[in-house]
């Protein structure tokens, strides 16, 4: 097991020197979609809280899985693995290729990494390698847009490893060990301020309103592959960063917990009204992320609350992430097939199993989802749970409206998508499946009668809203991506030209020369 976990890690950035070096480039190329396949197999195979110490290594590194991280490995690896095939044959022209998939290694090695870590220093430097590489993905267009993306993308990248950085350093402090173990024993004398920054650090990723201009910019820039994975994968390194790091089921944090339940659910809102607004498809999916992230912010936010909710809280996260993972990454590869291919009734149908599952229709895993985390947040003292339930249930009817704009916008396809259709319909038939992950009890609701009904009113109603505004010849106004971005950059012009136009004191002052020349010719 020692040796495949190092494989894990080691692989995808031994590639990387293959690639970029032109006489084993066609190799290294050719290598490339399968690097993400040890840690699928790793996820499968390695005995329960597997570790591996390497001492020798930063501060002393440790690396392993408990169930938590073999849950994050397996979709991980998985979606890498299907994004690595998908962008071969995406890439297949591009000149620039061995570029691309020499930053798409990269931001995979971080990304299997955070997975597996389980230390401080580990997590922290494998998240930078993920966070830093991945800027190569949004920007590989290179065109205005891109570049744009980029910028922004890495602004805010920077802003939360820095926060990341102080909030790890006070923890690591107060617990006087790096371990995630040790850390985990000593939750209760860390400072608040280092939760209050790891929750801002990690939002960066995680896409929390106000922290996720980044996200609606680099999704549409990057190609599909990439979009994938960054919505799929990486924004869950977000999630799985809160859930290591903060006092959940520990310690109680109430102010912070209630300010986590409400960024939630805003946030469950606030990507389904900015959403509905975009003209672009994958923006669309873009500002679902965030309204999906919302959920599962929520439900961190009452583990912060209500420390003993957290063992149903934290199966519920857990499969909730799954679902989203996997359905978001089929919704971003099956935009770029349909693009490229058309949309044939192959394709619909390969677009609307995800759609349907991430609305939470009867008998998919959107439904269990939600169920399981309904079922969760019961155990919050009142009104939570009555206040959670109506509000999941109106999130619910936004995000089967997200739904219908983006399958809406999508247009018919120049032809010649092969190599796309194969990879990308894993991530489907992996959605179906999901059934079998499922907690008895979400399951047995779903096929309730009550179950059937909670799941289908929400769908049924955004049905009838979506028609009752088109057969009214309805037309929607449009907000640019990144929203409170372009209201920033307006109010940082305005300063701009507000400094330019104020006088100089320095300039307006005589000079002492100037002022005896003066007094000479007056006399």
């Amino acid at each position: 097991m020692s040796l495949l976990l190092l494989l894990v890690l080691l692989l995808p950035l031994l590639l990387i020197a293959l690639v970029l070096y032109p006489a084993s480039r066609r190799v290294g190329l050719a290598l490339a979609p399968w690097a993400a396949l040890p840690g699928l197999l790793f996820a499968g195979l390695a005995p329960a809280a597997y570790v591996l110490d390497l001492p020798w290594l930063l501060l002393g590194s440790r690396f392993g899985l408990d169930e938590t991280g073999r849950l994050f490995l397996a979709f991980t690896a998985l979606l890498w693995l299907v994004a690595g095939f998908y962008a071969r044959a995406w890439l297949a022209n591009d000149p620039r290729r061995h570029v691309f998939t020499g930053f798409f290694l990269a931001t995979l090695a971080g990304n299997l990494g955070v997975c597996l870590a389980l230390d401080a220093a580990s997590f922290y430097f494998a998240f930078a390698l993920m966070t830093f590489a991945a800027y190569g993905l949004v920007a590989h267009v290179a065109d205005a847009r891109a570049r744009r993306a980029g910028r922004v993308y890495l602004a805010m990248a920077l802003l939360g490893e820095a926060m990341l950085l102080v909030g790890l350093l006070l923890s690591v402090d107060a617990a006087q060990s790096h371990f995630l173990a040790g850390m985990a024993r000593t939750s209760g004398d860390t400072p608040l301020l280092a939760y209050v920054l790891l929750a801002l650090g990690f939002g960066v990723k995680a896409g929390v309103p106000l922290l996720h201009m980044w996200l609606p910019l680099a999704y549409p820039a990057a190609p599909a592959p990439a979009s994938a994975v960054l919505a799929g994968a990486m924004i869950k390194a977000g999630l799985l960063g809160w859930l290591r790091f903060l006092p959940l089921g520990e310690v109680a944090l109430p102010e912070l917990g209630t300010a986590m339940l409400g960024v939630g659910v805003g946030a469950a809102f606030f990507g389904v009204a900015v959403g509905l607004l975009q003209r672009d498809a994958k923006t669309v999916l873009a500002y679902s992320s965030v309204s999906q992230m919302g959920f599962l912010t929520l439900a961190v936010g009452a583990g912060l609350l209500a420390p003993q909710a957290w063992p149903s809280l934290l199966p519920a996260i857990g499969f909730y992430a799954l679902h989203h993972a996997l359905a978001k990454g089929a919704l971003f590869l099956g935009e770029g097939v349909a693009r490229r291919r058309g949309c044939d009734a192959l394709v619909w149908a390969g677009l609307a199993l995800p759609a349907l599952a991430l609305a939470g229709a009867p008998l998919s895993s959107g439904a269990l989802a939600k169920a399981q985390l309904l079922a969760a947040l019961s155990g919050l003292p009142a009104p939570w749970p009555g206040v959670l339930a109506w509000a999941l249930a109106l999130a619910a009817v936004g995000t089967a409206l997200l739904m219908l704009r983006f399958l809406w916008l999508l247009r018919r396809g120049r032809g010649g998508g092969a190599g796309l259709l194969l990879p990308w319909l894993v991530l489907p038939a992996a959605i179906s499946l999901l059934w079998l992950a499922a907690d008895a009890g979400a399951v047995a609701h779903g096929l309730s009668a009550p179950g059937l009904w909670s799941a289908a009113w929400p769908l049924l109603l955004a049905v009838g809203l979506a028609r009752l505004f088109w057969r009214r010849g309805g037309k929607l106004w449009a907000i640019p991506p990144g929203d409170v971005l372009l209201w920033l950059e307006r109010l940082a012009a305005w300063v701009r030209r507000f400094v330019r136009m104020r006088p100089d004191p320095d300039e307006m002052r005589p000079s002492r020369g100037s002022h005896r020349a003066h007094m000479d010719s007056s006399r």
